[in-house]
């Protein structure tokens, strides 16, 4: 059988908690830390600088099809998995040359986004927001592909959590630190709007991504499949595009369509309800301070605690029961945004609100990246993961470009209501999806 058992054996707790600090595990904090920056400064906090500039929410709600980058990384991913880097490959390896390369895409990207002001200029600023797309995606390939051929499949679950831990930190940075950052920047009585200070505040998450260019110049590369070359381009194609996606559907058969549009929307709830998250807390009038040190660190914190929670109780107790824990937890949570919504301004209720929902998060972000490790074929594993963590935000983020008209149509709170009832065909999904059972004939 050439791809990996998906069943999980029971361990004791101890043996549970010494993978955490296996040195694969371990390395996917800082790495984590790496992939989490990126995706943070365009599609979460800039939609807090984007409403504090005064650009409409309409607007900011179609500018974070920005994030559709990620959804369609599957496109050039046979490349990332195939295609050497001249220079960089010879030394470094497949996975850490694509890494590394990624990484600085990302830093030019932010550096650009740093020197212009959206208020004056908001093309140039889409625009480098998607070169940080592309960069963050294109690292997403290379790094699932490089966690993946890292350790066996039991032990996905507990790198997912490694992974993110140090995803959720990077959120603590990007989100906290860069509102942290650009209220200290400002200059007393000169106004609510100052572009000077999100300069500053961006250029620092530049510098930042140097956590992931050391540790992809110090980590070691996984052990080189060696790939045979291939006829022609149509062998080529067959090989690197056609094949992966083939040896998924004969090994599921017509399951395979249950699976998939079980990752098609098993984050809906959370991802269009997260667009609009800021935009909201700036209209209900919370500062930068205050939505720094409740949402962006303290909510944080909780969705570390769920990832361990969830990435420690899919290894006890399976990924199917989890997964469908997550899925509840997430989608019951954005109702309490509903309530928040009608309170009014109050820090305590926003800190009980967001604690709530990260935590439901945390478990099901964690349980689901196990579940598509698993999943995943080794013999293809940086095109199939690909394909799966893309199919995980195409439907969601097309959604969430409307979120903000949404918005001004209905209200907020009509909004958080209409998302949590997006995670009911999700329960669904994951019913049917618990009785599939792989082909042993994989083509």
């Amino acid at each position: 059988m050439i791809f990996r058992n998906s069943s999980v054996a029971r361990r004791s707790w101890s043996d549970t908690f010494k993978v955490y600090l296996e040195p694969a595990t371990l390395r996917m904090l800082f790495l984590g830390f790496s992939a989490g920056l990126p995706l943070m400064l365009v599609l979460g906090t800039l939609s807090f600088w984007l409403r504090e500039a005064g650009i409409d929410r309409s607007t900011i709600g179609y500018l974070s099809w920005v994030g559709l980058a990620y959804a369609f990384k599957w496109v050039w991913a046979p490349l990332v998995d195939r295609m050497p880097i001249p220079l960089l490959t010879k030394g470094m390896g497949r996975r850490r040359s694509w890494l590394l390369l990624s990484q600085l895409a990302i830093m030019s990207g932010l550096c650009g986004m740093a020197f212009n002001d959206p208020r004056i200029a908001l093309e140039p600023v889409v625009w480098c927001a998607l070169m940080v797309a592309f960069g963050s995606a294109t690292q997403d390939i290379a790094l699932d592909a490089f966690r993946i051929e890292s350790a066996d499949t039991d032990r996905q679950p507990a790198l997912a959590a490694n992974y993110q831990t140090g995803y959720r930190l990077a959120m603590i940075w990007a989100g906290a630190g860069v509102l942290w950052i650009a209220a200290r920047a400002e200059v007393a009585d000169v106004g609510n709007y100052q572009p000077e200070a999100w300069r500053v505040a961006y250029l620092v998450m530049a510098a930042s991504m140097i956590v992931g260019v050391i540790t992809v110049l110090f980590c070691k590369e996984p052990a080189r499949r060696e790939l045979p070359p291939a006829k022609n381009v149509a062998a080529w194609l067959d090989d690197v595009v056609i094949g992966p996606f083939r040896e998924f559907i004969l090994r599921y058969r017509w399951q395979a369509v249950i699976i998939l549009s079980l990752i098609a929307i098993y984050r809906i709830s959370d991802v269009v309800m997260g667009i609009m998250a800021n935009p909201f807390y700036v209209d209900m009038g919370y500062t930068k301070d205050e939505v720094a040190a409740v949402t962006k660190v303290f909510g944080v914190i909780m969705t570390l605690a769920g990832a361990f929670i969830g990435g420690s109780l899919s290894m006890r107790f399976g990924m199917m029961k989890i997964l469908t824990l997550g899925a509840i937890l997430s989608a019951a949570s954005n109702l309490l945004f509903v309530w928040l919504s009608q309170h009014g301004h109050d820090v305590t209720a926003l800190m009980l609100v967001v604690s709530a929902d990260n935590l439901a998060g945390g478990i099901a972000s964690a349980a689901f990246i196990g579940y598509l490790s698993s999943l995943t074929n080794i013999s293809y594993s940086a095109t199939q993961y690909a394909l799966f963590s893309s199919m995980m935000l195409l439907v969601p983020k097309f959604i969430a470009g409307y979120s903000g008209a949404y918005v001004d149509a209905f209200g907020y709170a009509n909004f958080f209501t209409a998302t949590a009832l997006l995670g009911v065909p999700v329960i669904l999904l994951l019913w049917l999806a618990a009785r599939v059972v792989p082909s042993k004939k994989t083509g």
